[in-house]
């Protein structure tokens, strides 16, 4: 067994000479992936964040810059579910009402959700009916039910949600309005954040620092379940394990992962784009900037260690 891994890992490092000799410092990866974005017109604007978990190290690319959070500011909302769950103010298995019928946070009217908007129908068909708040969960982060989202938004209350983001260090996400208030958004009332605060939030959910290990854990499991894998997973391996929530409306696209090796802490990365008219393009964009910092990573002397292989590398 001993001599079959000392002869795989000789035959690997063999085939890789060649790119740990030329391995990069961030000050170099930085410029490759600046470059890549100014191919972009200039009203493009690409924010990432790459922090790796057992180093530290960080790249950063307009990280403060604000931006419409779409769909990823359903991450906080989910660390709210699991903060207020575990206080006891109700269990994650409660089931509530399923309504279609919020209140715009400008005037308090009544506004009511498109099911043609949303990337998830299977809520719609619990209306009127009860459902438990880790489906209503569950479906917020995998399928990025925007129906769910209202419905936990109104439960835990966004000012909340804000709250427990400060109690983290993130002081500049806004969370101001559910899904759809279009008075709201009108009003100029969105809810905004930038790739270094939502960089915290998955960060601190990767280190098992808010809330509980355990509720970690679970929201882990969630995020792991992501249905959306077009964008940071999209170009890599098959075999790495990566938990993300993707966002987007017109010309925003954004992704928040954290990626993992087979072992080891791996690493949190963010990137959010505005200015991109087509999704696709946009996408593509996300996943080579993905792909070029994992095989940053995969040259660090953290990756090239046996824990880090593979699964069908090591006997």
């Amino acid at each position: 067994m001993k001599t079959r891994t000392v002869a795989i890992l000789t035959i690997i490092f063999l085939l890789n000479c060649n790119s740990f000799a030329e391995t990069k410092d961030l000050s170099q990866l930085k410029q490759e992936i600046l470059k890549k974005i100014c191919s972009h017109p200039k009203a493009v604007v690409v924010a990432v964040a790459y922090k790796d978990l057992t180093t530290h190290q960080m790249l950063l690319i307009n990280e403060k810059e604000m931006m419409h959070a779409a769909s990823t500011i359903k991450v906080p909302v989910m660390i709210e579910v699991f903060k207020q769950a575990h206080a006891g103010r109700f269990n994650l298995y409660d089931s509530i009402l399923v309504k279609n019928q919020f209140k715009s946070t400008v005037d308090g009217s009544l506004y009511a959700m498109d099911i043609n908007e949303d990337s998830d129908e299977s809520i719609y068909d619990q209306i009127e009916k009860k459902t438990s708040i880790w489906e209503l969960t569950y479906q917020m982060i995998t399928v990025s039910s925007n129906l769910a989202t209202n419905l936990l938004i109104d439960l835990v209350g966004a000012e909340q949600v804000m709250e427990t983001m400060k109690e983290i260090g993130i002081n500049d996400t806004k969370v101001l309005r559910g899904v759809e208030d279009i008075k709201a958004y009108r009003a100029g009332k969105n809810n905004e954040t930038n790739a270094y605060d939502m960089m915290l939030v998955m960060e601190a959910i990767a280190k098992k620092a808010v809330v509980t290990p355990q509720a970690c854990n679970k929201m882990l499991q969630i995020l792991f379940e992501q249905k959306f894998r077009d964008k940071i997973p999209r170009l890599l391996p098959d075999y790495l394990r990566v938990a993300n929530k993707t966002g987007a409306i017109t010309e925003i696209d954004h992704d928040c992962a954290i990626v993992y090796p087979p072992k080891g802490q791996g690493y949190v990365l963010v990137i959010l784009t505005k200015g991109i008219k087509e999704h696709n393009v946009a996408a593509k964009l996300i996943a080579e900037i993905s792909k070029m910092i994992y095989d940053f990573h995969l040259t660090s002397p953290n990756f090239f260690n046996i824990d880090y292989l593979p699964h069908f590398f090591r006997g």
